[in-house]
């Protein structure tokens, strides 16, 4: 498997790994589903874009950008998504790696997650055994899909 910079023609797999996650609606905050024109918008927008291929096929993808501004602009944010047929593969693991490589070339020093859901198992595992810090617990902080809230777990990592 290879993790490289997105390109242009890869925003439709992009897109609806993207898209699967927010219908889930377990994991992203976002709502909202992205079509070609904000698909192509919105991963212009980021840091960085890493996409995990292999046979040809994106099986998962990242977004890295800064999570603030002017004095704390110097803290990154990620967002990763795995297609569901290829959970399990240690894809995740795979893209949170690059995305400590990426963010401390690109200058930065903190990756900081804002809202890992608690209920979120396998990613919090992963985030920790890979050296990231819890930094609390937020009571409510996600509102799941079917309108229960769940707690929410910010995490850090030094790059």
């Amino acid at each position: 498997m290879l993790i490289r910079a997105y390109r242009e023609d890869d925003l439709p797999e992009m897109i609806a790994i993207w898209n699967e996650v927010v219908e889930e609606g377990v994991a992203f905050p976002q709502e909202d589903l992205l079509d070609e024109i904000s698909g192509k918008d919105f991963f212009a927008g980021q840091s960085y874009n890493g996409v995990a291929v292999h046979d040809g096929k994106i099986k998962g993808l990242y977004i890295l950008h800064p999570n603030n501004v002017g004095r704390c602009g110097h803290i990154c944010n990620a967002s990763y998504a795995v297609s569901s047929k290829n959970r399990g593969l240690h894809i995740g693991e795979a893209l949170v790696k690059d995305s400590l490589v990426r963010g401390r070339e690109l200058g930065f020093g903190v990756l900081q997650f804002n809202a890992v859901v608690e209920t979120n198992i396998h990613a919090r595992h992963l985030y920790e055994r890979l050296g990231f810090v819890q930094l609390g617990t937020i009571p409510g902080g996600f509102r799941m899909k079917d309108g229960h809230y769940e707690n929410i777990c910010p995490y850090y990592h030094t790059l």
